[in-house]
């Protein structure tokens, strides 16, 4: 018998300085037994640093949601389809293969890696080439020690504040505050 998905829910409220956008998502994770609570929260993390792009890319017109996660691998970890169906915004965290991400450059208008752990450094150097043809793709690191720190605030009920500020992000909750200044590889 397969384990289910543990649900959490969270109430992120955004302010992205950087970019002028600023609005309340109520979301619904469901976090796959072999994940990492870590790796959850950097998806929500992921979500809050390109949230703008719902009003940059779709004029507020699409819906901004996370994939299936490690139960599809064939589904991003976050996604944002315009009213057409169109998917604009393609995110995975982790440390991808580069076949799965040429797929996802054909599919989407952008994709975003976001990387962490420490076998991030490793992932990037054996991969760098295989990724550097695709003009779609955007490749962040976040510092391990950062994105461990995200897994203190992961809880089944989340009310979280997200600010965006030169390009880093403070993720602030009743159980703290984390800040994260993701690098840029590509």
């Amino acid at each position: 018998m397969a384990l289910k998905s543990t649900i959490f829910k969270a109430h992120l409220a955004i302010a992205d300085i950087d970019h002028g956008y600023y609005a309340d998502h109520q979301l619904t994770l469901a976090r796959h037994p072999s994940e990492t609570d870590e790796r959850m929260m950097v998806r929500l993390a992921a979500l809050a640093l390109q949230a703008h792009e719902l009003q940059d890319t779709c004029g507020g017109d699409g819906q901004l949601a996370f994939g299936a996660g490690l139960s599809d691998p064939d589904d991003p970890d976050v996604s944002l389809t315009d009213f057409t169906g169109r998917k604009r915004l393609w995110i995975e965290v982790g440390q991808p293969e580069d076949k799965p991400l040429a797929k996802a450059c054909s599919k989407a208008d952008a994709v975003v890696v976001y990387a962490f752990a420490h076998a991030a450094e490793v992932w990037w150097k054996g991969i760098e080439n295989k990724l550097s043809r695709l003009d779609r793709l955007q490749a962040w690191r976040i510092p391990a020690e950062q994105s461990q720190t995200l897994a203190q605030l992961a809880e089944r009920s989340m009310q979280l504040q997200a600010t965006v500020q030169d390009g880093a992000l403070t993720l602030s909750s009743d159980r703290g505050s984390v800040h994260l200044e993701p690098l840029r590889w590509k």
